[in-house]
């Protein structure tokens, strides 16, 4: 039964289809395990035993009469505290929405729900979403896998970390900068950021709606295909026989290979030089009208989080983590007309970075510049915590800022990630490609 705690959630699915695996001894081993765990409680914000129960009992009863909903159907998972959740409160890492109880399962949480999955609980998180970091002193701060001092990666901190510690099969989370991938690259896991727009946002708790998406972190490239096409009710994409061979693939050099740490640059290129061994064809872009996109997040981030955020913060400012706050108001700096010249420039520069890269099947990246940050350090050093988030963020930004679906990957350098970027609503053509990618970086 401790294999099950570090299985792929599609292995825990095949077991279940193929009755070697109960849906209630494994939800009830994964349900021990978190209570046992000595770091349970910076990284559950609240589990949620009762309902994870009755909904194994009910996949093991359609398991047992041959009737399975979908290939995860009785398979444990968490989700970060910003999905709504019937009866349960839903705060979104801050004291501003303490005792906050919908009465609504948020859409794809009521998708997965239909669809089998077992709902174990809530995780931590950055607050209200707003930090690439996972620090959060008003609520917990998860620990990294690799390093219990140092952060997991905001803002799906804890559903990084309920998966890297074995306490969860698979976590969903949100991206609106990087919050998916950061720290799946941070704890050795594969996330994948959605096309905004594509799975509803309906009963999630907003950052930025424009910018918001809804994706997986998870153990393998399967698994990611798998949650996508159950939050969207739709048959997952197919994987079978992908290759690299003559796949095209462009290394970013705009922006993305600057002021790398060491140990993330190395992984990059000894993952590169795996994906040229196994057929791919690699070669250099440059798109400088990126250079002029990324300063435009910082109108259209923070305008847009402080315009949704701004009466229920200046209600009670205070109860915010100062660092959060000052981001937050960054947004009042922003006038209408900044904000509507900024999205006519973005869109401009989309229009170009589309037509550089048309020509490949991916863009790839590294994940994140740097690694994991020491807790201590942010805690007291002001200009260490905002030039960390910045930088830990840049990379995966771009994929926000370009309109992308995008994917990271393990590189088997702990906390480095690959990130594999594609055209809008190419989810599948890109979960094949990361298959076989991730089959080489194996």
């Amino acid at each position: 039964m401790q294999d099950w705690l570090t299985m792929t959630a599609a292995d825990l699915g095949r077991g279940i289809g193929e009755g070697q695996i109960d849906p209630v001894t494994l939800c009830k081993t994964y349900l021990d395990a978190i209570d046992a765990h000595p770091l349970r409680d910076r990284i559950y914000a609240r589990v949620t035993p009762l309902r994870a129960l009755a909904e194994a009992q009910a996949a093991s009863e359609r398991a047992k009469a041959g009737y399975r909903l979908s290939p995860l159907d009785g398979v444990p998972v968490s989700w970060k505290d910003l999905f709504d959740t019937a009866g349960i409160a839903t705060e979104a890492g801050t004291a501003l929405l303490k005792d906050r109880v919908p009465d609504a399962d948020a859409r794809v949480l009521a998708n997965a729900t239909a669809m089998g999955l077992v709902c174990l609980g809530k995780t931590h998180m950055s607050e209200l979403a707003f930090s690439g970091l996972g620090y959060n002193p008003i609520t917990a701060t998860p620990p990294c896998i690799n390093d219990e001092e140092a952060v997991s990666g905001g803002s799906s901190s804890g559903a990084a970390a309920s998966v890297a510690f074995g306490l969860a099969a698979a976590a969903i989370g949100s991206d609106t900068g990087g919050s998916v991938r950061v720290p799946s690259a941070w704890n050795d896991l594969v996330g994948l950021k959605t096309t905004a727009g594509r799975l509803s946002l309906e009963g999630v708790v907003p950052l930025a709606a424009k910018f918001d998406t809804v994706g997986p972190l998870c153990r393998s490239v399967e698994d990611a295909g798998l949650l996508l096409a159950i939050m969207e009710g739709n048959k997952p994409a197919d994987l079978a026989g992908a290759d690299l061979e003559g796949r095209r693939l462009a290394i970013l050099q705009t922006v993305a290979m600057q002021e790398l740490d060491d140990t993330p640059a190395m992984a990059f290129d000894a993952a590169v030089q795996k994906l040229r061994d196994a057929g791919a064809e690699i070669e250099e872009i440059a798109v400088p009208e990126l250079e002029q996109a990324m300063p435009l997040s910082g109108c259209l981030f923070t305008a847009e989080a402080y315009g949704l955020w701004r009466d229920v913060i200046e209600e009670n400012p205070d109860a915010m983590y100062g660092e959060i706050l000052e981001r937050f108001r960054l947004g009042n700096s922003h006038s209408g007309p900044d904000y509507v010249a900024a999205w006519a420039k973005l869109d401009a520069i989309r229009e170009i970075y589309a037509r550089a890269v048309a020509g490949f099947d991916a863009v790839i990246l590294p994940t994140a510049p740097l690694l994991p940050p020491q807790l201590q350090r942010l805690e007291t050093d002001h200009d260490y915590y905002v030039s960390a988030n910045l930088m830990t963020l840049r990379n995966t930004r771009i994929g926000n800022l370009m309109g992308t679906c995008s994917i990271t990957l393990p590189t088997g350098t702990p906390s480095c990630g690959i990130l594999l970027m594609a055209a809008a609503n190419h989810e599948e053509s890109l979960l094949r490609l990361a298959a076989a990618a991730e089959e080489a970086l194996a």
